[in-house]
């Protein structure tokens, strides 16, 4: 495995034709290091596994199998564009794995922020390995491991999300093709390799899925409230012209009630609280201005048409002294 520096004169990849260069030379290297045998993949949806995906199945082709575990904690509609983006357009040799009622049976009653995010990190390792000991000839494992990743690992900021946590039964050498990109390199390569906008300018998203944004135990009903309210957030800010400017946003659904009215009778049910706030490099935040007919809209639409909330409120905290996620 090659050293994971990044050259000092290497040229920021900023336009289609470096993106078309590094993919030349990304697919030579990958076919080099693999030779005629296949590689597994964990693929999210996100930019960096999805790119990484692209660039195994121009070099390898369905010698790479990518697993994709939909475990209820994504947004809408992201599952089925991972199957549409590269079973159906890419013909990639896709595994997806429907653990929806295993992740949210293990979840059940769980309050702890720490323990959820412990508990659907391990088991997304476990129904991973599972998958990866049905399959035969599996001698590589590809990361979507990016340059910030190893930074702040050497530099003990936090642990290399990537690295580890297979058990010892699958030993696999590493393939981690855009490892000495940064993020904005990935999207420009991800664009050149034609995948949707909407994959490649997806906002960071958290491991833990909406599982961090269903606060405290998770039930299916706020859990689908926290999945419809956040698509509707992003319809409008996409319609707003928003969509590129603002860092992230997203919903989020608390575990109490208030009192309301619907249909001239009493309701309790749950707020949405909306989150949107601009970063340079996810340390500090501010919170986006947003337009009031626009956050009176957004309103009017959660409220009518997500199933159990009465209330929506807008989080003006930024960081410090909030975090960007509330868990």
């Amino acid at each position: 495995m090659p050293v994971l520096t990044r050259p000092e004169n290497m040229e920021r990849i900023t336009t289609p034709a470096l993106a078309e260069r590094f993919i030349a030379e990304q697919i030579d290297d990958i076919r080099a290091q693999v030779g005629d045998k296949k590689v597994l993949l964990a693929l999210s949806g996100g930019v960096d596994s999805s790119v990484v995906a692209a660039l195994l199945i121009k070099a390898i082709g369905r010698r790479l199998v990518c697993v994709h575990v939909n475990h209820g904690l994504l947004r809408k509609d992201e599952p089925e564009q991972v199957i549409r983006v590269f079973k159906d357009e890419m013909d990639a040799n896709l595994i997806y794995v429907d653990a929806v009622d295993r992740f949210l049976d293990k979840l059940a009653g769980v309050s702890d922020p720490e323990t959820k995010r412990k508990i659907i990190g391990g088991e997304f390792i476990e129904v991973f390995a599972e998958e990866a000991r049905k399959l035969e000839g599996i001698e590589f494992l590809a990361q979507g491991t990016i340059w910030p990743d190893i930074l702040e690992s050497e530099h003990g900021i936090k642990a290399h999300h990537n690295a580890g946590g297979l058990p010892e039964d699958l030993k696999f050498e590493l393939c981690e093709p855009v490892r000495i990109l940064f993020k904005d390199e990935v999207r420009v390569v991800g664009k050149a390799l034609g995948l949707p906008d909407n994959m490649v300018y997806r906002q960071p998203f958290p491991g833990p899925g909406l599982g961090v944004r269903c606060l405290g135990a998770i039930t299916r009903d706020r859990l689908e409230a926290v999945r419809e309210s956040d698509a509707i957030l992003r319809e409008e800010f996409d319609a707003a012209g928003l969509a590129g400017k603002v860092w992230q946003y997203f919903t989020i659904v608390p575990d109490f009630k208030s009192v309301g009215i619907k249909d001239g009778r009493r309701c309790d049910e749950w707020p949405v609280i909306l989150r949107a706030v601009n970063t340079r490099d996810a340390m500090t935040a501010t919170v986006e201005n947003v337009p009031f007919d626009l956050l009176q809209r957004i309103t009017d639409r959660i409220t009518h048409e997500v199933r159990g909330v009465n209330r929506v409120l807008y989080d003006l905290t930024p960081k410090p002294t909030g975090t960007i996620e509330w868990e």
